[in-house]
């Protein structure tokens, strides 16, 4: 395989530098401006909108342009009618999908799988390059830790080990091509830095990050992006520490340029240079591009105050022409390294087969679905047992609700919804009965409760589709309380009543708190919104064709008020255990106040999760034994083998994915009590045993410390092999200083 990124590999570094240099020279102070100038323009005269500006060099990328004519039209002309013939970006947000829709990347981290991660985003890349697009602003790769941030469906989860294996994998699949590039997309980092640690899960909100865990647990996807060829990055909207990212030297001259050696483009979020002074910082949009242009930002998204103002700045001697080249330097390097400018780009390839693209989103939403509950072994359903089978709740037909948010070309015709799924496979063998009840997730009106308790106590089983809505997640669509919408919960109350065994399946773009109805069901399968093929997936999956696999890359939280909960929490001084919990009831009127004995827990929710990182079930079962070590002391440098037998202990076939987990005991701060530090999936037959290896090098055990340096430090550390966050069979071994 190969790119267009490293081919260019193959010239050198200084040819690059040369080429750059020479279109500089010969660029005004007006084109110099326009390649860091990033426009949207919509509508049916787009082109002879943004042709003048193009011609002249006033534009440097565009975004939101949807047609592949348009998108063609505008290309010749910046390559064949403008000075310098330097060819566009074409931005557009292709996050899990482009017209295929694979699971949210949410979803795709349940997979804990970075070739599913890779193939969706190959896919994605294929049919939007056909339509003249090279740029995409993802993956996103912000921590998150509070599912009330409706973002979260855009992230890999809670875990910065994850999220950096799996946004490495989305990045190779949108950059790497195994043709001469045409097919692919610059992918885009985001949001630099500390996105998903917005105060109460607001949307946009500040971010308080303590320097140690902007370090730790926040960056270090970003560097792993960055030591995957990342070709571009865009700042968060928020700020940290009291300055926005947008105008941060810190995260945008220290780490990403002088430390991390980035050579690409970074933009900023959608008009993040002008909020510079809805923040507070900034007086007027002339102060905003000064900062903005001095702490490293390349591309102005949409805001125009780079265009309007640097001539002034550069006029009036606050900005040097030096600076200036710098900064369209990083654009042109960009596209060079893209490869937009060695290829025709007014050409773009075909659009990939359509069945192709659907065979590897039903493989991803397959992988993606966690079973949560299986009560008595109630799954996998037995077509040969029913008669009847009702298919109730609101999202068990709905197309375009099962894409998830953020797929603005996504193609609802070609979504096989779970009830079609089921229909088709069942094909007349078992009766389906089908009862929407609620309108939508959000409904209030129990009207359709009668029809669907008829349907469940005639039925043999009861399959109750639940959950969120699309547009209830994603940008700017944040809850405070993440139980399920509307009545749906007292529509599962009301379906227990019947007896009859119920299946959940729930379709959400977060975590939902679902600690006082999860009694109710006999199973749940947690399938996120699962993309074009949810549907077949999961009816394969109710009726035992595909075994569940899949593993929860977020901690659910019993009840909303638990949040934040993640499982790489610190110790505390008063860590909680079983022992010390005590509930709210069992509190005797009149006790007296005290503190004594007393740990780090909820009176009303305990301290643990309804259900933890890494937690998912399957149709069988997995033993695990034998862990072993190979040195219980290694110098600095040194490495140690960690490995155990897994066996498939149950009468079906099954992938288990094995887990990896540290903690470094005492440090010069105060450590997880938890980190996920390897994952492998390991598929076995009914009897098998194998023997699961990972390799712990002291790197891998290195973090930032008190004096500011990343280093491993000497000391005890416990390892864990284990089927998720929780238990595992565990060990000790020991760096010497």
């Amino acid at each position: 395989m190969n790119s267009a990124r490293e081919e260019s590999t193959i010239v050198s570094r200084q040819d690059v530098e040369d080429r750059i240099r020479a279109l500089l020279d010969g660029m005004s102070l007006e084109e110099k401006v326009g390649q860091l100038n990033l426009v949207q323009c919509t509508g049916p005269h787009v082109v002879e909108d943004l042709a003048p500006d193009i011609r002249a060099g006033r534009i440097g990328s565009i975004l939101n342009v949807e047609d592949r004519d348009a998108i063609n039209a505008l290309q010749y002309i910046a390559v064949n009618e403008s000075r310098h013939g330097i060819p566009l970006l074409i931005g557009r947000d292709v996050i899990h999908g482009y017209h295929t829709i694979a699971p949210l990347p949410l979803g795709q981290a349940a997979s804990f799988n970075p070739a599913v991660v890779r193939d969706c985003a190959r896919v994605a890349a294929q049919e939007a390059s056909a339509f003249g697009i090279n740029w995409t602003f993802a993956p996103m790769i912000d921590i998150a830790r509070d599912p009330r941030w409706g973002r979260i469906a855009e992230s890999f989860g809670e875990d910065p080990f994850l999220t950096g294996q799996l946004g490495t994998a989305m990045i190779h699949g949108f950059q790497i091509s195994e043709d001469n590039g045409a097919d692919t997309l610059i992918a885009c980092a985001k949001h630099f830095a500390g996105y998903g640690a917005s105060e109460a899960g607001r949307d946009y909100n500040t971010t308080n990050v303590p320097l140690n865990e902007l370090r730790n647990v926040y960056l270090p996807p970003f560097q792993a992006a960055r030591a995957a060829g990342v070709g571009t990055f865009m700042t968060s909207f928020s700020d940290i520490d009291g300055i926005p990212a947008t105008a941060s030297d810190f995260l945008l001259k220290t780490v990403l340029r002088e430390e991390w050696g980035f050579e690409g483009a970074v933009v900023s979020d959608w008009d993040a240079i002008h909020q510079l002074c809805v923040h507070g910082l900034c007086e007027n949009d002339v102060e905003a591009t000064h900062l903005s242009a001095d702490a490293g930002v390349d591309i102005d998204m949409v805001s125009a105050a780079y265009q309007q103002h640097m001539p002034e700045l550069i006029a009036n001697g606050r900005m040097s022409i030096a600076r200036l080249d710098e900064l369209a330097g990083n654009v042109l390097r960009t596209k060079i390294l893209g490869g937009l400018m060695d290829r025709d780009v007014t050409s773009p390839p075909d659009e990939p087969p359509r069945m192709a693209a659907l065979t590897k989103v039903r493989e991803a939403a397959e992988q993606s679905l966690v079973l949560l509950r299986n009560e008595q072994n109630i799954l996998p359903l037995n077509a040969a047992h029913i008669e009847r089978l009702a298919v109730i709740g609101p999202l068990a037909d709905e197309p375009v609700e099962q894409l998830g948010t953020w797929i603005f070309d996504g193609d609802a015709a070609r979504s096989v919804t779970p009830l079609s799924a089921l229909k088709s496979m069942l094909d007349g063998d078992v009766a389906v009965d089908y009862v929407r009840a609620l309108e939508t997730s959000r409904s209030r009106d129990r009207g359709g409760f009668d029809d669907a308790l008829n349907a469940a106590g005639a039925a043999d089983a009861v399959v109750l589709f639940l959950g969120e809505e699309s547009i209830l997640s994603g940008e700017a669509h944040c809850r405070a309380d993440i139980t399920l919408p509307g009545v749906q919960a007292d529509l599962v109350r009301r379906l227990r009543t019947t007896g009859k065994p119920l299946i959940g399946v729930i379709l959400a773009g977060r975590p939902l708190a679902m600690g006082d109805i999860i009694e109710h069901f006999d199973a749940l399968i947690y399938a996120w919104h699962p993309g074009s093929m949810g549907g077949p997936a999961i009816a394969d999956t109710l009726f035992g064709r595909c075994v569940p696999s899949g593993k929860l890359p977020v901690s659910f939280p019993t009840m909303s008020g638990q949040v934040p909960i993640y499982y790489g929490h610190k110790q505390t001084g008063r860590p909680a255990t079983p022992e010390t919990v005590i509930h709210i009831d069992d509190i005797p009127a009149g006790a007296e106040q005290t503190s004594l004995g007393m740990t780090a827990f909820h009176l009303d929710a305990g301290y643990q999760p309804l259900f933890p990182f890494g937690f998912g079930l399957s149709y069988t079962t997995f033993h695990y034994s034998d862990l072993s070590i190979n040195h219980h002391d290694i110098p600095m440098g040194g490495s140690v083998v960690v490995e155990a037998s897994v066996t498939n202990s149950g009468d079906r076939s099954g992938t288990e994915i094995v887990q990896l987990y540290i903690r470094d005991r005492f440090g010069s701060l105060t450590r997880p009590v938890r980190e996920l530090k390897g994952f492998k999936r390991v598929h076995l037959e009914p009897g098998e045993t194998r023997k699961v290896s990972f390799r712990l090098h002291t790197d891998d055990l290195a973090f930032y410390g008190r004096n500011g340096q990343f280093a491993a430090e000497p000391g005890a550390f416990d390892v864990w092999v284990s089927a998720s966050s929780v238990g595992g069979l565990h060990a000790v071994f020991s760096i010497s200083g």
